[in-house]
């Protein structure tokens, strides 16, 4: 019932631009933190390969993504060192940043959710899979940038992979080819992701204050 289309060259390719991407904004936002080049390339990795990683540990996949398919290693690395180079090439970093991102966090879903459903793993799990592959690259980017991770911010980010993940898993159900809805689930993935960012939606907020005292 919830069958995922297998691994198509669609979501291969896309997952090589992801891993470029994710290089490149751990690059801008080592850019803002004055980080030398080796540490940009290195946070780049992180970055681009941290989300999958932990997948991997979790579902007990071996080997690791970066470690069976050492390209992504070089990939992401000289994104991020290309980025340095262009940087002052791009005018709108905050934009690109934002772009970037989406594309990873998108692309990076459906290819968790994918990693998951080969290991035969419940929907639950196929979903987790995919947020953490999405997001987690993104948290550790910002933490070790020393700002607030994307992931707690105010517009919708762990909530558009959950989506994502959701689109990509049990839609596929519609007998749609392989290819085509993986560049469906992309754009709006992506699309959800950056209206999101432009009109500020939300989750509804806890907030808890303790009542003054007496």
């Amino acid at each position: 019932m919830w069958s995922l289309p297998p691994s198509d060259s669609v979501l291969h390719l896309l997952s090589l631009v992801a891993v470029a991407a994710q290089g490149m904004t751990a690059a801008l936002a080592a850019g803002r933190r004055s980080m030398d080049w080796l540490g940009v390339c290195f946070l780049g990795c992180i970055t681009a390969l941290g989300g999958g990683t932990l997948r991997d540990l979790f579902l007990g996949h071996y080997p690791l993504a970066w470690v069976a398919h050492p390209i992504y290693l070089a990939l992401a690395g000289g994104a991020a060192f290309l980025t340095i180079l262009i940087a002052q090439l791009v005018h709108r970093l905050k934009v690109a940043f934002i772009v970037l991102d989406a594309i990873g966090l998108v692309v990076f879903t459906m290819a968790g959710c994918d990693i998951a459903w080969q290991t035969n793993a419940a929907l639950p799990i196929v979903i987790v899979s995919g947020m953490v592959t999405g997001c987690a690259g993104g948290v550790l980017r910002d933490v070790l940038c020393n700002d607030v991770p994307l992931l707690f911010r105010s517009e919708l980010y762990a909530t558009v992979s959950v989506a994502t993940g959701l689109f990509y898993a049990t839609a596929f159900g519609l007998k749609l080819n392989a290819e085509l809805w993986t560049i469906l689930t992309f754009v709006l993935g992506v699309s959800f992701r950056l209206l999101a960012v432009r009109y500020k939606w939300e989750m509804p907020k806890f907030v808890f204050t303790e009542g003054e005292e007496r």
